[in-house]
């Protein structure tokens, strides 16, 4: 009897350690996550991005390539509207890609490191790290992080929720929520490959955009008169627009609204100017993700250009968070 209660012990306590072996705690996955970051040579995504605007659901295929230590190329492309832009990091700098303008900015910039990128793998799994009350809950074949968000309007979409599959701890998707908990921003990929067979070269600027060429139709601005965009300001109370006026230059028509009250700021439109030779234009400055378009944000300044229309805003009184509000909710309009 001894000896069978013994043995009846001994698979007790077998039974429990494989059972034990079976269920990772959180900071098990954490660790593997990041020693996947810290392994890997570099990674290939693709997925699709739906942003909820006023307007609708926008939706827009994201393609990230990205080579260690610090080589990135991030496509966004809106085959509704024919837009595509790329942001890519090479040796000489940071750019923003447009080639439908024929043109691409220069930045002097640390991007991505200033804030976390949605798109990003390590950049998610930093935020993880850096998320004490991060929760992890499982289904079948994901883990599914809600954490909090470092991204530049993090206080209008604090927090994420983050999947990675079980068996490959490839990324997923990636759910962005506004204080109500509503989804604001979804990625969905459907394609991961980890240490892919990238070169420096995959990764130039000239060869981007004249790849880009390729691929897209050419963007011809018309002499119609485009319709003003007006932004929407909910959010912020007490501002109204007290002028607006349209001014001719050398290069046409440009439209100046301005807008005071509790706080102030100017918005300029006008038609976005084709290069007749790829241009490049160092500005001074960062790359920000408006949602639908990549704009450059510097002390005062937010500009970019969306189905042939170049803005322009500026202001001493608007957070750079507001200004980004403002600046997407315009992009958004265009689409209507």
């Amino acid at each position: 009897m001894q000896k069978k209660a013994w043995i009846a012990v001994v698979c007790l306590l077998a039974l429990l350690t494989l059972a034990g072996c079976g269920k990772k705690s959180q900071e098990d996955v954490i660790t593997d996550l990041t020693n996947q970051v810290s392994d890997m040579k570099g990674y290939q995504m693709k997925g699709e991005m739906t942003l909820k605007t006023s307007s609708g659901d926008q939706e827009y295929d994201v393609e990230i390539w990205h080579k260690k230590p610090n080589f990135y190329r991030v496509s966004l492309e809106n085959e509704d509207q024919d837009h595509v832009q790329m942001i890519l990091r090479n040796k000489e700098g940071v750019y923003v890609v447009t080639p439908a303008l024929n043109k691409s900015y220069k930045f002097q910039s640390d991007w991505p490191n200033q804030s976390s990128q949605a798109y990003l793998y390590e950049s998610l799994i930093k935020d993880l790290q850096e998320d004490k009350e991060a929760k992890l809950k499982e289904t079948e074949k994901t883990y599914v992080f809600e954490t909090k968000t470092n991204y530049s309007n993090k206080d209008s979409l604090p927090t994420q929720e983050i999947a990675f599959k079980k068996d490959s701890l490839a990324l997923e998707s990636v759910k962005i929520k506004d204080t109500k908990g509503n989804i604001i921003v979804s990625i969905v990929f459907d394609e991961v490959k980890f240490n892919p067979s990238l070169k420096e070269k995959d990764f130039d600027t000239e060869k981007n955009m004249t790849s880009m060429k390729l691929n897209e139709e050419e963007l011809t601005v018309s002499d119609e008169p485009f319709s003003v965009q007006y932004p929407m300001l909910e959010g912020l109370e007490g501002i109204n627009l007290i002028e607006e006026k349209e001014v001719t230059t050398d290069t046409g028509v440009r439209h100046v609204l301005v807008y005071g009250g509790e706080k102030n700021f100017t918005l300029i439109e006008e038609k976005a100017r084709i290069e007749s030779a790829i241009a490049v234009e160092t500005v001074a400055g960062e790359p920000v993700d408006l949602g639908l378009c990549i704009g450059s944000f510097t002390d005062h300044m937010l500009s970019w250009t969306h189905n042939g229309i170049q803005f322009y805003l500026a202001s001493t009184d608007l957070t750079a968070e507001e200004m980004a509000e403002v600046a997407s909710s315009l992009t958004n309009a265009v689409m209507k």
